[in-house]
């Protein structure tokens, strides 16, 4: 049992505590911030994050991104703020700087952007983490990897828990990013055991609302901007296959209680409530157009036939779980899709 427990990364032994940062820190006159660097903090996720994070009068936020899916939009309202800091950065290069907390998000994370440029996206995973994790071990910085329900691949145990290992083909179209995010939770663990980093791991599973990129490729943007426009929904065949999805006020809630809290992961965040892609499809046309029609289309390799998160262990060591539903949470990415794309409801 020991053994497999370590074969999942609990109970690890920490080789050295990290190093102490600044001697200030322990001055009695001084209280300093938490100085926090959020990687692809312009991107969906990451965005909303800082948002959260900003809301602290504690906190000073450092946003490292190089725009290649994110926006320098989704955080103009920060931009300026004395404890917020943007730097246009690309993590497969070193970054040198002095923080506490390190929110490591960045990464292409949707189809289109990953298959693209499949090269930049592993390098992003392997390069980009190993140098958080250098930045992590130099300044005694705790660092939390958003990882992947796509650890899982296609996955052949139903739904899916943290000690499952996965079925992922090593060589395929997505792989770059199933098998890089994998190494970038070995590289997690490695630093952990080897240099007493402190790590936080979470697998992220299907986040949706507002900032999501329009055509992005992925399903629940797809088929809002498709109902927006008043074009066909496309439903990938068989139109089975399910999802999960959660709202990104739950993801961000769930990310900072697992930075806050005392397990290292890889904790599973994500809605086990589970859709087939029809349902989805027709959750949407009722919600946002009656009048759209929903079509089938021919679907990608490697496609996941389920996907569904086991979440007690969120449950039990964050005391985290989802709390806004799917039919709550479209009507609100909607709203943004609208703005984004100036089609306002006519009725």
């Amino acid at each position: 049992m020991a053994d497999k427990q370590a074969a999942n990364g609990e109970n690890s032994t920490v080789a050295k505590p990290p190093p102490t940062p600044s001697p200030l820190r322990f001055s009695k006159f001084f209280q300093p911030n938490m100085r926090i660097l959020v990687t692809g903090g312009a991107g969906f996720i990451g965005s909303h994050l800082v948002d959260r994070l900003m809301e602290n009068e504690k906190n000073e936020v450092i946003v490292a991104d190089n725009y290649f899916t994110g926006s320098k939009d989704n955080l103009k309202k920060w931009i300026g703020h004395p404890r917020f800091e943007l730097i246009r950065h690309d993590v497969t290069e070193p970054l040198l700087i002095e923080v506490d907390q390190i929110y490591h998000l960045a990464c292409p994370a949707s189809p289109i952007f990953y298959k693209y440029n499949p090269v930049k996206t592993i390098k992003t995973n392997v390069i980009g983490t190993l140098n958080m994790l250098g930045l992590a071990k130099r300044v005694g910085a705790r660092i939390l990897l958003t990882s992947t329900s796509e650890v899982y691949g296609d996955p052949l145990v139903h739904p899916q828990d943290e000690s499952y290992w996965g079925n992922v083909n090593p060589i395929g179209v997505r792989s770059c990013y199933d098998e890089g995010k994998r190494v970038a939770e070995t590289l997690m663990f490695d630093y952990h055991r080897q240099h007493g980093i402190e790590i936080r791991v979470a697998r992220i599973f299907n986040t949706y609302g507002p900032r999501m990129n329009i055509d992005d490729g992925r399903v629940v943007s797809n088929f809002i901007a498709q109902a927006v426009r008043g074009e066909p929904l496309t439903v990938q065949a068989p139109g089975t296959q399910t999802r999960s999805f959660c709202y990104v006020s739950d993801m961000v809630d769930g990310l900072i209680r697992l930075m806050e809290g005392e397990s290292t992961g890889p904790i599973n965040i994500g809605n086990p409530g589970e859709f087939t892609m029809l349902e989805l499809a027709e959750t949407v046309k009722e919600i946002i157009n009656p009048d759209v029609e929903i079509i089938m289309v021919d679907n990608t390799p490697d496609d996941p036939r389920q996907r569904k998160p086991v979440i007690t262990k969120a449950k039990e060591l964050l005391g985290w779980e989802p709390k806004v539903k799917l039919r709550d949470g479209l009507p609100l990415m909607e709203e943004d899709f609208r703005l984004r794309l100036g089609k306002p409801r006519t009725n």
